[in-house]
């Protein structure tokens, strides 16, 4: 049998609403700007991937997952290494818990890891009265009782073309000591616009978006390198580790030692 196109592939997701598919790893990546009538289970098993919706990207670190419930429209991005492992399963809108009707990103134990990685020799859409169709249920079943810890790892995005070179200047420079003066100054922006622009474009200060972006750098690095937590904490703009740890823990609800243990 010829495999399926991304097109044809993203048309059987919702063929059937009573059935779960279960993508090939590199098909979702290549959908543009989507959504989809039933609820995504998207498992980085190596690598990191990004997954972006209207006014916001999420970092999805290895050995996490982001749930997304139906309707929402986003697009997966992996950056690298290009032969990150992605799994993604599509889930029929039946449930009625409230874990499901929020995005989550959450770490996989070994459980489900192994459940996870088993569904990839289906590549298929799995109707109800099919052998397969009560273990890929099972994994969704499971995830409120395994998933307690979100990681809301997230860069606030814009269109606006004033604030975007200004944000990829933070991202491209989190080591620096970036402070709203030297941006300003970097920019020819008077401070009072800058702090402005920020609130009224992207609902968060100055401060608080440099603190996510180099959190984002971290996460990265702390994926991607064999540096240090202090090192990681120095290239990313902080003097101390203390300093790094707690605004770490302000944002992704766990200290950087903690994640790091869970991915390296």
């Amino acid at each position: 049998m010829q495999p399926l196109s991304s097109a044809e592939q993203f048309i059987e997701i919702d063929k059937n609403s009573k059935s779960i598919y279960v993508m090939p790893q590199k098909s979702e990546r290549r959908f543009p700007v989507h959504n989809h009538k039933k609820g995504q289970l998207t498992y980085v098993e190596g690598g990191i991937a990004y997954i972006h919706f209207v006014g916001n990207t999420f970092v999805i670190p290895a050995r996490h997952y982001i749930w997304i419930p139906p309707g929402i429209d986003h697009f997966l991005q992996v950056r690298l290494p290009s032969d990150a492992i992605i799994h993604n399963i599509y889930y029929p809108d039946d449930n009625k818990n409230i874990f499901y009707k929020n995005t989550g990103i959450y770490p996989v134990n070994n459980l489900l890891h192994e459940m996870i990685s088993y569904t990839q020799r289906y590549d298929t859409n799995i109707k109800p009265n099919e052998p397969e169709f009560p273990f890929l249920a099972a994994i969704k079943n499971i995830l409120p009782s395994l998933s307690h810890q979100n990681v809301p790892i997230a860069l606030p995005t814009t269109d606006n073309e004033r604030l975007r070179p200004i944000l990829r200047y933070l991202y491209d420079n989190v080591e620096k000591q970036l402070t709203l003066k030297s941006v300003s100054q970097k920019f020819n922006i008077a401070e009072r616009s800058l702090s402005r622009l920020f609130q009224s474009v992207l609902s968060i200060s100055f401060l608080q978006y440099l603190k996510q972006v180099r959190m984002v750098k971290a996460v990265e690095m702390i994926l991607q390198t064999d540096l240090t937590l202090s090192q990681i904490a120095y290239d990313t703009g902080y003097q101390s580790i203390s300093a790094f740890s707690n605004t770490f823990y302000q944002i992704a609800h766990m200290r950087p030692s903690e994640f790091a243990s869970t991915v390296r």
